[in-house]
This record gives C-alpha cells, structure tokens and sequence, in this order.
C-alpha cells in the first residue's frame, strides 16, 4: 500500500469530476495511489475499468478514510450542503479525519475544493481547518485552497480546465498548481488571493458567461429570424467587437459548430439550472458587498422561464437560444399599430412619426416577406 505522500483522493465524480479525476491518474505517475469517492457506484466501477493499466487505483467510502491514507484531497462537490458533509462531519469528515490521522501520523496535508461553491460555505471550511491545525502536533500542518475550475464539462475532458486559486499561502499555492496541471493548462492556474478569493473569481465570471449567453443567444436569433447566414454572421462577430466566448466556443445555433452541445440537441454541456444557480449566486455577492447590478434580474427571470419548460429544462444552458427562437415575437406591421402602414397611436399628431412608422412597415416588409405578401397581395 502506498504511502499518504504517495497517494492523491479525489472526492465526487459528476459530469466534472469524473472526467478531472481520469486525467489526474492518467497525469501521475503510477507509483502513485488514487482514492476515489463517490455515491454514484456506477461510476466508481466504469473509472477503475476506464483507468486500468494507468496505475493503483482504490475505492473509498469517506472523506475520514481519505485524509488518513493521503496528504492531499481533493473534492468536486456539487453543491454546499455536500461541502459541509464531506469536510465538517464530525465522525466522517476530512477536517475532523485530519485531526485524528495528525495524532498518529503526522505530515503536511493540503485539502482542496474545486467546484462552485456559496463564498460563505468556502470561509465555514477555512474556519474550520483554521482551527482544528491550532490542535495539531508541531511536524503536522493542514491547508484548504478553493480551486474552483472554468471550462464546463468540455474542457474537463480535454484536460485545459482553468483553476481559480484561492490559498493563503505561496506554499499551498505551487502544490495545489502541480497536480492541478494534470487537469488543466499550468498557465491557467491563477492563484487569485486568499482562500475565498478562488471562489469569488469564479463566481464573477459565470455571472458574465450566464450574462453573455442570454445577449449571444438573442444576437444571433435576430439574425435568424432575419434570414442571414448565421455561421458567416458568427464569424463576423468572432472577429468584432461582439466577439465573446459563446460566439466562438459554445455556439447556441445548431450547426454553427460541431462537437458543442447545441450541435447535439444541447446535451452534455452546462445545464440551463446550474447556470441560473451560478447566476443568483453572483447577484448575491454583489449585494453582499454593496455592487448595483442592472442585468441579473432579467437574465436570471429568462433563465427561470426556460427553464419551466420540458422541452428546455436539463439542457445545455445555451438552449435559452432555443427558447427565444420559438418563443418570438411576430414583425412589427403585422401588430395592430402598423396594420395600413399607420402610425401607433401615440404617433398621430406627428408627422415625423408618421414617416418613421411607414419606414419601420417597409423594413417589416422585407425582413418578414412572408407576412407582408400575405397582407399585400
């Protein structure tokens, strides 16, 4: 059996997990032990078969079990009462397991978590480890890093995941890089501040990605229902100034680009509800630190509303492209105000207003020909 400094746990293989830990046996060496941990059996059974051959590979029930046997954990939980379980229960926990392995076998132990966590869960860990090393024997210490990934379920696979570090300590920081670079680029592992600081980068960022989604996807559908060809209309904004990562990564028009969730009925990628959960949790940090937000609100609801659909609900979070799409608006004159190519009625009085409603009919009417033959034969 390896020794605790030869041996690496990681706890919770989800669509995230599964994929980093695969990279992370496949990265060490293997005279290196990897603990795996998780409720889903299934899984633990496909990985040991997956990794066969890459080196030892072991089966764990807690995060107790995975302090004692290794000095460093590592855990992709998804959510924070999994976190408050897996670190702070005090018979089965990583903390209170710590404390216990520490008394009998002392060494230098580093606990990591990676997913996307509430900033406030993430500070209840550091407390806690805070704490239990003021316990520990002078040649044994423990450390927590929040390491919270960007890159979705894709860039787990590919191994180019970037890490958003949170360590109060250059020390933590270069151990947590070199076995983190198994599951990501090296240069994309940034160490951010202090613990919690990981988690509040992250958080910002998904707030733009959720954000970016919602403006992308309504982009790009006006183009459509206009008719234009979306794939050149996208290559045109990945070279302008609306280029953003949903445009050039993760299109949301079918057919756009290939191997992206919306290319494959938006499947396998970052689930609409999950993104509206990362959404409301940066709303929440910028009202904890006094922030006014004005698009969280309305991107969020669309979110939601999506997401009550069947035919949305479980998907890729950029179906909300999807969404817009079959749930647009009819053209302007084909609405009660333009019928005749009048003027709203707000407008009568006007005669500015006047030509400006003619001119909105004639575009309506190119843009929609369908509908303008229909009431102009």
């Amino acid at each position: 059996m390896s020794s605790p400094a030869k041996t690496v746990a990681f706890i919770g293989l989800g669509v995230m997990g599964y994929p980093m830990a695969v990279n992370l046996r496949n990265g060490l060496s293997p005279e290196y032990t990897l603990l795996i941990c998780d409720v889903n059996k299934e899984a633990l059974a496909r990985f040991q078969k997956q990794t066969e051959g890459k080196g030892p590979v072991k089966v764990i029930e807690t995060g107790e079990e995975a302090i004692a046997q290794s000095d460093l954990v590592i855990t992709m939980l998804p959510n924070s009462p999994a976190v408050k379980a897996v670190y702070l229960d005090p018979n089965t926990g990583i903390v209170a397991g710590a404390e216990a392995a520490a008394k009998t076998s002392p060494s230098q132990k580093l606990i990591m978590e990676c997913g996307t966590i509430e900033t406030a869960t993430i500070l209840s860990v550091a407390k806690a480890v805070e704490t239990a090393r003021s316990s520990l024997p002078r040649n044994a210490a423990l450390s927590f890093v929040d390491a919270p990934v960007s890159g979705g379920p894709m860039g787990a696979e590919a191994g180019t995941l970037t890490f958003m570090v949170g360590a109060n300590d250059s020390g933590s920081f270069e151990k947590a890089k070199e076995v983190l670079a198994h599951m990501g680029k090296k240069e994309s592992v940034f160490h951010c501040g202090e613990v919690g600081a990981g988690t509040a980068f992250k958080v910002i960022n998904n707030y733009l990605s959720a954000i970016t989604s919602l403006a992308a996807s309504e982009a790009l559908n006006i183009g459509t229902k206009m008719g234009l060809d979306v794939k050149l209309l996208t290559d045109v904004i990945n070279v302008s100034g609306g280029q953003c990562w949903v445009t050039s990564h993760s299109n949301p028009v079918p057919g756009v680009q290939a191997n992206v969730p919306s290319s494959r009925g938006y499947e396998g990628g970052f689930r609409l509800e999950l993104c509206a959960k990362v959404l409301k949790m940066g709303s929440e940090l910028a009202e904890m630190v006094g922030a006014r937000t004005v698009l969280d609100g309305p991107t969020l609801e669309a979110f939601r509303e999506a997401g009550e659909d069947e035919r949305y609900r479980g998907k890729d979070a950029r179906v909300v492209y999807k969404w817009l799409n079959e749930s647009s608006l009819q053209c302007w004159h084909a609405t009660a105000e333009f019928r005749d190519f009048g003027p709203a009625p707000d407008e009568i009085l006007s005669t500015d207003s006047v030509h400006a409603a003619q001119e909105r009919s004639i575009i309506a009417g190119i843009l929609c020909p369908h509908q303008s033959q229909a009431r102009h034969p």
